[in-house]
């Protein structure tokens, strides 16, 4: 299984508004802290914003927040929203036109596995992912190294 960039960015955004204590994160401050492209790290951050995980801020001082508490976000429900395709292989889309479909125990295989990835994920919030806080804040330069 291998995830987007797009839903890497993301997760990553959803981290860093999760360990930043004092106010409103900007999009550039963000992607510095990455050393990730801005214009898409603003897609991801207006979907984001959409799904309801995400608040912003318009004009000067402006900026995002997150806007759920961090226990209410599930790895789970974000990689659902941001990844255009969860079907590992061909086999596993809609459109399947593979003439081993009937009696093929890969699909079922790949089927079961897909699931049990999902289901580590059901199983991790936001929460459990930033619990060292005070070391993601010092590796995104949020504080001051002592």
């Amino acid at each position: 299984m291998r995830l987007t960039v797009y839903t890497d960015y993301a997760l990553r955004l959803l981290m860093y508004l999760a360990v930043k204590d004092d106010g409103l994160a900007t999009i550039a401050e963000v992607a510095d802290s990455y050393g990730i492209s801005k214009n898409h790290l603003m897609k991801v951050a207006h979907q984001l914003g959409q799904a309801g995980y995400v608040a912003t801020v318009r004009g000067r001082g402006g900026g995002l927040r997150l806007a759920k508490q961090v226990e209410a976000i599930r790895l789970s429900d974000v990689v659902r929203r941001t990844e255009p395709d969860m079907a590992v292989v061909e086999c596993l889309s809609s459109d399947n036109a593979c003439c081993l479909g009937p009696a093929c125990r890969l699909r079922h295989t790949l089927q079961r596995a897909l699931a049990a990835f999902m289901a580590v994920l059901d199983d991790v919030t936001l929460a459990d992912l930033t619990a060292p806080g005070r070391d993601l804040r010092q590796l995104l330069g949020l504080v001051e190294a002592k």
